[in-house]
């Protein structure tokens, strides 16, 4: 079983491909692993040729040639949904900092509902634009 780092976060080996992301999503501790899932097969499924990584212990999802659009990252009481493009979503998620840049972010909390039209309807326009390519700084 992989060592949990603060928060509770899994920590996998960077490596690109399914397999590291499903080691990932089994290691996120309570309720967290069935919402990885969740998360995970929504991604799947709006976006069927997704790209897949664990980079920074986190799993990233992007098309290739285009960029990273989301990742998501355990925290203690919640998991952090990122889309590094969110500014241009419509409506943008709600998490941002004076700081982030075009990244915006859902925090989700246990038992808390989760809609996940809104969330699907996120991820298939940001994988529509282009991504965060950490070869390709803005």
């Amino acid at each position: 079983m992989p060592k949990l780092l603060s928060g509770g976060n899994p920590q996998i080996a960077k490596a690109d491909g399914d397999a590291p992301v499903q080691a990932y999503i089994a290691a996120m501790p309570g309720w967290k692993s069935d919402l990885g899932r969740r998360l995970d097969t929504l991604i799947t499924a709006a976006v069927p040729h997704v790209r897949k990584a664990v980079k920074w212990n986190s799993p990233f999802y992007g098309i290739e040639g285009q960029g990273w659009f989301v990742t998501f990252h355990v925290s203690t009481r919640y998991v952090k949904v990122t889309f590094f493009n969110g500014a241009a979503l419509n409506p943008a998620p709600p998490g941002f900092t004076p700081r982030s840049g075009d990244a915006r972010w859902l925090d989700i909390y246990e038992n808390a509902p989760l809609d996940e039209a809104q969330l699907t309807a996120w991820i298939q326009q940001s994988a529509a634009i282009p991504g965060w390519d950490p070869a390709r700084r803005k």
